[in-house]
Parts: structure tokens; sequence; C-alpha cells
């Protein structure tokens, strides 16, 4: 496999490689298959991680193999509380954890609308803090559902920050409302100069009735075609710096192989899978498929 390419995440400055570890692979695996993996990870040219306390104990088995590689390392962490005081001892929890005196990325977790960003409002402010104390270099803002791009977009202008993770996959941009929002916010970062990451390239449908047979909970393309072709959908969406590779271990060796050859669709073909992705079944709104 060849070594990722990298791309200038925004006015971090960092050269991220185009596959970000996205840690919720972690959720439930052993430090075995942690470090098995990890270390895959790494050897691919992964040089970013995505990681959060929520990721179920991905902290815990992540956190022993950090140190040893962390001057290679651009670390994005992330807290959901809406307390300041919740999410400062969460903050240190975390940096306590994965053996790190500050963060790269520290982000405000899972905001999907502008009813979440209002009552996320004093947790923000609290990680700005955090930065001018230095305990983070840089601050963003996360969220997956069909209002986190307006919510974001407010965001960035309410708050000095420095970026935003987002879906970016066909099944969200088939919704109008869901990709012109997204475009606003694009040409807001590019005007920003924010880094951009996407989240769910690799995501297909819900499971509804089905047996759940991957770690996500949404049920994520698992052949190798299928797999790159969401790859270079989400790399090819201009604006985008980098992707968050899929919650699953198995999917995580099909998404890097993909980053490592990726060419951007034509647009021809993006218009094909735009097509194909309005038969899909859409894994949101989170209140009804996120179980």
């Amino acid at each position: 496999m060849s070594l990722l390419a990298t791309r200038r995440l925004g006015r971090t400055g960092h050269q991220s490689s185009l596959a970000i570890l996205g840690g919720a692979a972690f959720w439930g695996t052993t430090p075995e298959v942690t470090e098995r993996s990890f270390q895959l990870a790494l050897d691919a040219g992964v040089n970013h991680l995505d990681i959060a306390p929520s990721y179920g104990h991905a902290e815990l088995v992540v956190g022993p193999l950090v140190p040893a590689v962390r001057a290679r390392l651009f670390i994005g962490e992330k807290s959901n509380r809406t307390n300041p005081d919740g999410l400062r001892a969460q903050l240190e929890t975390s940096l306590q954890r994965l053996g790190c005196d500050s963060f790269d990325l520290y982000q405000a977790h899972g905001v999907t609308d502008m009813a979440e960003l209002d009552r996320r409002s004093p947790a923000i402010e609290a990680i700005l803090r955090a930065r001018d104390e230095g305990l983070t270099r840089f601050v963003g803002i996360t969220g997956h559902d069909f209002g986190t791009a307006a919510a974001q977009l407010a965001a960035v202008r309410r708050f000095d920050l420095d970026s935003v993770m987002l879906p970016v996959y066909p099944g969200a941009l088939v919704n109008a409302q869901y990709a012109a929002d997204l475009a606003a916010l694009l040409a807001e970062a590019a005007r920003r100069d924010l880094a951009v990451m996407a989240i769910k390239a690799g995501a297909h449908q819900p499971w509804g009735t089905r047996e759940k047979t991957s770690t996500t909970w949404y049920e994520p393309f698992t052949d190798p075609e299928s797999v790159a072709r969401g790859v270079r959908f989400t790399l090819g969406t201009p604006g985008v710096h980098a992707f968050c590779t899929t919650g699953d271990v198995d999917v995580l060796p099909m998404q890097l192989a993909a980053a490592a050859s990726y060419e951007p669709l034509s647009v021809g073909e993006r218009e094909a899978l735009l097509t194909d992705a309005a038969e899909w079944p859409t894994i949101f709104p989170l209140t009804e498929h996120a179980r």
C-alpha cells in the first residue's frame, strides 16, 4: 500500500493524512485488535487521530499506544458535555488517559441543530478558555444530522473556531436542504481558512430490522468497490480536507487502501452515485436510527 497523501488542514497548518483514524472503531475492541489496527493505520501513513470519551472504552485501549508516537500524531479530542465544569473535567481525564499534556484539537461533539448549539454555547466557551490556557491548540465543532451544517455555519460565525467536522456522503447530499447548507458552510470555511473534516464516508443505510454485522450504528458499505467509491466521493468534494475512517476495524483496511490510491470521481461518476444514493434509506435523523 502506498503511503497516504496529505492536505493542509486549514489554518491549523497541519499536513493531515487524507484518512483520519476514527477512534469509534475501538469502542469495544480488545487491546490486541486495537494495537494491530492502530499500527496498520500508522504504517499506512495516518498522522491524525480522532477520538472521544463517548466512544466506549476507546480512550482506555488506545491511550497506552499514544505516548510512543505522540510526536507524529495530530490528536483531535471532543466532548458532548454542556456544563463548562463537566467539560473541563472530561478534558483533563482524556489528557490523562492518552498520556498527553495538551491536544491539538478539542471539539464540541455532536452539535446537531441550532437548539443544541445554543444549549452547548457555555461549554464551547470553556473549550476556548482551554485553548487560551494551552490545553488545546485549536478548537472545533462536530455533528451528524440534517441540521448540522446550518448549526455549524452559525457556530463559526459566533465563535472563533478552527475546524468543523460533519457528514459528507452521497446519502446526505441528496437531501437538497442539507446540500445547500453544506455548500454555505464550506464557502464560509474556505473564507475563514477552517479545517474541514468529513464523516460517514462509508455510510449506506439504517440497519432497520436486519442483524447488525458491523460495529457502526448505521450499516456501512463493506465491499471494496463501494468503500472506494464512498472515499472518492467524500475526498473529491471541494473544500473537504480529510475524512474520518468508519467505526469498524474490518472496514478500516479497505478505507485506508482507497485513500492511498485516491483519485476523484469524474463528474459522471459522481452524478451516477448521487442518483444511486437517492434510493438509499437515509441514516438520519439520529433520533430514529442511532440506536
